[in-house]
């Protein structure tokens, strides 16, 4: 017996609620898998297409040439000597080499070996004044 001719099942909101349910959850579904698929993705190997990062060796000059330039730095008391072409584009910065000056240089890698872009003439460090 309906004694208001107006209300039926589809007014009362209790039963769409349901449909609301199972739309919200779809829609949270189909964003954690978009969500998923972005994770995965983003885990591809980086491409080549970067340029290399600057990279520098500071040393004393052991050997130095028209060509090229042989630096020494000893760290913890291990060795290591660098050997990097001259070529006409490499910028010196600080005045003129010469044997057993200490400098730092700004290298890349090439086909035929390192070649250095800057080469930066450092100062001595004059000695401490003693009092």
């Amino acid at each position: 017996m309906n004694f208001n001719p107006l209300f039926t099942r589809a007014s009362f909101h209790f039963f769409n609620l349901k449909n609301v349910r199972v739309l919200k959850y779809s829609l949270i579904g189909v964003f954690l898998a978009l969500a998923s698929l972005t994770a995965v993705r983003g885990q591809d190997p980086p491409s080549n297409a970067q340029p290399a990062p600057d990279q520098y060796f500071a040393g004393i000059i052991t050997s130095l040439s028209e060509t090229s330039i042989t630096l020494t730095r000893t760290v913890l008391g291990k060795a290591t000597v660098r050997t990097f072409a001259i070529t006409p584009d490499t910028v010196v910065r600080g005045g003129k080499l010469k044997m057993k000056s200490r400098v730092t240089v700004q290298w890349v890698k090439g086909d035929s070996g390192d070649r250095a872009v800057k080469i930066i003439l450092r100062t001595p460090v004059p000695p401490p004044k003693k009092q």
